[in-house]
C-alpha cells in the first residue's frame, strides 16, 4: 500500500507524530527514519541505550522503535528507564530472535508489539500506526464514556478510574480494558481478545492474553470487589462487582 493513499495520523493538537527510532545500526535507523518522515511523523534516532534515555526525555515521543539488543544497556532495561518517567509511553521492539519465547519476553517485559529483524519497512509502519491508533494518539472521533459498574473509562481523554481512584495503564493494558468495557457481563475467549488487541496472535502462545489480564487485575481489582472474572475453558468476562 502506498503511504500516500493512508490517511494521515496525527496527534490530536495536530501536530505531527513523533517517534523515536532507537538501533545500533545506523543504516537501519536511517531507513527506517526516512520511511517514517515519510508518513509526516517527526523523528529523532539514538544508537545505544543511554542516548534513547536521554532523548526520550528531552523530544517525550509519542511512540519508542526500541532494539532489544543494544551496546550499552539492552532493551528491556531502556524501556524500564523510560516508562518510570513516561508510563504510558507506547514502545515496540526491533528484535533479530525468531523464536516465539523470546517475543512473549519483550512483551512481558512491558513492550506494546514486535517486529522480527529482518524486516519490511512497510510492516513496521503499518504496525505503528496500529499501535498509535491503540493507544489514542491518532484517534479521531468524539467522546465516549464507557462505564460498568463503579469503573468509567474515558476514550477521549483516556481517563480510567475505579470510583474515585485514578488508574494509570499502558497502552495495550488500555485497549484490552477498553475491549472487555464494551462486552460487559460477555465472555470473551482468548482467541477473541488476540485478534481484537494485537490483531495477530503469536503462533497458538495465548498466555500473552493471561499475562495481560494479571496486569489489568492487579490495577482494577487490587483490594477491591473483582470486576474481572476467568470462565475456565471459556476465557475471561468483565462485570460490575457484587
Amino acid at each position: 500500500m502506498d503511504a500516500m493513499r493512508r490517511p494521515e495520523l496525527r496527534r490530536p493538537d495536530g501536530a505531527p507524530v513523533r517517534v523515536l527510532v532507537v538501533d545500533d545500526e545506523p543504516t537501519l535507523a536511517e531507513l527506517v527514519t526516512i520511511a517514517l518522515r515519510y508518513e509526516g511523523w517527526e523523528v529523532r534516532s539514538a544508537g545505544d541505550g543511554g542516548s534513547a534515555v536521554r532523548a526520550a526525555r528531552e523530544f517525550r515521543p509519542d511512540v519508542v522503535v526500541l532494539d532489544v539488543m543494544l551496546p550499552d544497556l539492552d532493551g528491556t532495561e531502556v524501556l524500564r528507564r523510560v516508562r518510570a518517567e513516561a508510563a504510558e509511553m507506547p514502545v515496540l521492539f526491533l528484535t533479530a530472535k525468531d523464536a516465539v519465547e523470546d517475543r512473549i519476553t519483550g512483551l512481558a517485559a512491558g513492550g506494546d508489539d514486535y517486529v522480527t529483524k529482518p524486516f519490511s519497512v512497510e510492516e513496521l509502519v503499518l504496525r505503528l500506526r496500529a499501535l498509535l491508533r491503540r493507544s489514542g494518539i491518532a484517534e479521531a472521533g468524539g467522546r465516549r464514556l464507557l462505564a460498568v459498574g463503579d469503573l468509567t473509562l474515558d476514550e477521549d481523554t483516556r481517563e480510567v478510574r475505579r470510583g474515585d481512584v485514578e488508574i494509570t495503564l499502558t497502552a495495550t493494558e488500555f485497549e484490552l480494558l477498553r475491549y472487555l468495557m464494551r462486552n460487559p457481563r460477555r465472555v470473551l475467549s482468548k482467541a477473541q481478545i488476540l485478534d481484537r488487541v494485537w490483531h495477530y496472535d503469536f503462533g497458538g502462545q495465548a498466555n500473552i492474553v493471561e499475562l495481560y489480564i494479571s496486569y489489568l487485575r492487579k490495577k482494577i481489582d487490587a483490594g477491591r470487589s473483582p470486576m474481572i472474572h476467568t470462565m475456565r475453558g471459556a476465557g475471561y468476562v468483565l462485570k460490575p462487582a457484587g
